[in-house]
């Protein structure tokens, strides 16, 4: 047995039918041939992945005694299991396109969701379990006010979908909030259509301040004369689209 952390934000799945739930969510389609577990704690999702044979498992965890007890119980996993902090992973290690799985840290969910984005062109699908309100703000359309910063960047990049929810009772700890499984597929468009340096400022400055008009919130990255009477810009980060943001983005690097 391995004694769940609090300061690594461990809550250990115990619930089989869920574990194979989340299992089979994955897609790869011929589409990629390595799935990175992280966090995998004492192996309930590695018990089904590893009964996979169209993807190589691999399982990372930070915590030295999961690492131990999982070297045991996995002997044959060899180097493919890593005592290794997920956060500061280079991806050029998995050598190709992989899929991403875990039951991940509460704590720091938005960190890797952000380190899949840093990665967007390899990792090409995530499941995960996260707790719901971050699956609400993950899966959040414009208008709402879930919708922010993190609905944008992984809109703009994945299809994001919302699975099902997972109730409290089925973790060790329980954790004092409701979780859910989402899953991340990556589109067909390996870019935007957009300068995406000045995308990503646009987006981070509009949500900054949200409760501004993008016209004051993005100010100092447009020439506003140029700019004129754009209804954008008469607009709330949290009204815009994906693809409102990509045209504004546009609009904004033609005024400069």
């Amino acid at each position: 047995m391995v004694r769940a952390k609090k300061h690594l934000g461990q809550h250990f799945l115990m619930d089989k039918n869920i574990a194979a739930k989340i299992v089979e969510s994955l897609r790869p389609a011929g589409k990629y041939t390595k799935v990175l577990e992280v966090g995998p704690g004492m192996g309930i999702l590695s018990d089904f992945l590893l009964q996979k044979a169209e993807y190589e498992t691999y399982l990372v965890d930070i915590d030295t005694e999961s690492y131990e007890f999982l070297k045991k119980k996995y002997p044959q996993l060899g180097n493919r299991l890593l005592n290794a902090d997920f956060l500061e992973m280079d991806f050029g290690i998995f050598d190709g396109p992989m899929g991403i799985i875990g039951n991940f840290p509460y704590n720091i969910s938005s960190q890797i969701l952000f380190k899949v984005l840093d990665n967007r062109a390899q990792v090409l699908e995530v499941v995960g379990m996260f707790q719901k309100e971050v699956a609400e703000r993950c899966t959040a359309k414009a208008g709402s006010k879930e919708y922010g910063i993190l609905s944008v960047f992984l809109q703009a990049y994945y299809k994001v979908e919302y699975l099902f929810t997972v109730k409290a009772g089925v973790f060790n700890p329980p954790p004092k909030v409701l979780s859910a499984v989402i899953r991340l597929t990556r589109n067909e468009t390996s870019e935007l259509d957009c300068d995406e340096k000045l995308f990503w400022q646009v987006v981070k400055a509009g949500f900054n301040q949200r409760r501004k008009t993008l016209r004051n919130a993005v100010s100092s990255l447009m020439n506003k004369e140029k700019m004129g009477d754009e209804p954008l810009l008469e607009l709330r980060a949290e009204r815009l689209t994906v693809d409102d943001f990509v045209r504004l983005t546009n609009l904004i690097a033609a005024s400069r």
